[in-house]
């Protein structure tokens, strides 16, 4: 069993900037290929960046590129999620969640992959 834990969301101006952390506990995430994502009010759940176990591989949403940065630190159980430059449309429940890959460095993108999610973080974005 993975627990995740998401924070740092908040009320931000459109422009601004947050930074997500995803901590995990149970067990290593070395194994893991992580995801964000996230699920604005009436809609469903939408992938936004995923990255392999090693880091060495990753992909965004075509909506984040270019603004939104994850990484992560296997020593320390975490996952981040770097947001700038933020749009009133960015509003949503960020959920971080794990992928049980023990073999290769490969990336998933789609809800129904992931075993493990968070809480989840709401992030407002102002106008």
């Amino acid at each position: 069993q993975v627990q995740l834990v998401e924070s740092g969301g908040g009320l931000v101006q459109a422009g601004g900037s947050l930074r997500l952390s995803c901590a995990a506990s149970g067990r290593t995430l070395s194994s893991y290929t992580m995801g964000w994502f996230r699920q604005a009010p009436g809609k469903e759940r939408a992938f936004v960046v995923t990255i392999s176990r090693s880091g060495g591989r990753i992909y965004y949403a075509d909506s984040v590129k270019g603004r939104f940065t994850i990484s992560r630190d296997n020593a320390k159980n975490t996952v981040y999620l770097q947001m700038n430059s933020l749009k009133p449309e960015d509003t949503a429940v960020y959920y971080c969640a794990a992928d049980w890959r023990p073999l290769g460095d490969v990336l998933s993108y789609t809800v129904g992959e992931y075993d493990y999610w968070g809480q989840g973080t709401q992030v407002t974005v102002s106008s």
